[in-house]
């Protein structure tokens, strides 16, 4: 069984840090693509940041040059550093991962995921 498991949010300062985890169980994480999405509240789930199991990745415009996905194969987990956090980046943060395996495309929609973790709560203060 597939778990993924988000942690690291937080309150932090607008032009602060925080770095997300997502680790994975049942599963070499490695070999499959992982994506990152939010949904702040009134709003609709949107793409972050999407890695495939070869390291390519796609950003959403609003986080390009911000926010830098990366993996720890070691340690089954996928990471999102977020540095010069906005308060529009306040959100519940959810990591995501497909059913298949060593797909070469980098998912940026939701529906394309097959596995989704609880969510992480990120509030960025003014």
């Amino acid at each position: 069984q597939v778990q993924l498991v988000e942690s690291g949010g937080g309150l932090v300062q607008a032009g602060g840090s925080l770095r997300l985890s997502c680790a994975a169980s049942g599963r070499t994480f490695s070999r499959y693509a992982v994506g990152w999405f939010r949904q702040a509240p009134g709003k609709e789930r949107e793409f972050v940041v999407g890695i495939n199991w070869s390291g390519s990745t796609d950003y959403a415009d609003s986080v390009k040059g911000r926010f830098t996905i990366s993996r720890d194969n070691a340690k089954n987990t996928v990471y999102l550093q977020m540095n010069s956090l906005k308060p529009e980046d306040t959100a519940v943060y959810y990591c995501a991962s497909t059913r298949l395996s060593f797909t070469t495309v980098v998912h940026t929609s939701g529906g394309q995921y097959d596995f989704w973790g609880q969510g992480t709560q990120v509030t960025v203060s003014s």
